[in-house]
């Protein structure tokens, strides 16, 4: 007998993720293997595609009208963010296709995981493209979130991803996958 893996979800239970807010977002490359570049004397240090990660990420609020972005750092194997949502919006996706519970509806237009999955695609898009690796897999699946709640969680948040290169040796990770 075949089994589908069930995976357990780290959203928050009925919470609408389109909501007005800040969110702390946290995405990993597929086994955390080193593709962004690298950290020398606590600085990171961008490769060709941890450029794109940040020039992609950079770019969210020019194809979600209402998001802006805080503090964000790419790290060797993974990416922190703040995005905020100022409020839902109904509309189309840049790099990933729209779901829609009926044609010309969609429920998560604007929403984190409409803003995350976006990111991701385009991202693995471009880097396909420039390194010439039609099967170049960047990301683990799924992504970790934290709805901050209010300005000292931000402000703690803001520290954590701002000062994460100096932290680096201290990582699990810090020691390279091969990519």
């Amino acid at each position: 007998m075949i089994t589908a893996l069930h995976r357990n979800s780290t959203r928050l239970r009925d919470y609408d993720y389109a909501s007005s807010g800040a969110y702390y977002v946290t995405i990993c490359t597929a086994q955390r293997a080193h593709l962004f570049g690298e950290i020398l004397d606590g600085q990171m240090i961008l490769n060709d595609v941890g450029q794109i990660a940040l020039e992609t990420w950079s770019a969210i609020p020019e194809h979600f009208a209402n998001v802006f972005l805080d503090e964000f750092v790419v790290m060797p194997n993974h990416i922190h963010g703040i995005v905020c949502i100022k409020h839902p919006t109904v509309g189309a996706q840049h790099a990933a296709p729209l779901h829609s519970a009926s044609p010309g509806f969609n429920v998560d237009a604007g929403s984190l995981g409409a803003i995350v999955r976006s990111f991701k695609a385009a991202v693995t898009k471009r880097a396909r493209v420039s390194l010439s690796k039609a099967d170049l897999h960047i990301w683990q699946r799924g992504y970790h979130d934290h709805v901050v709640r209010n300005n000292s969680d931000l402000e703690r948040i803001r520290t954590y991803i701002s000062t994460n290169p100096l932290e680096w040796h201290l990582d699990e990770y810090a020691v390279a996958v091969a990519a």
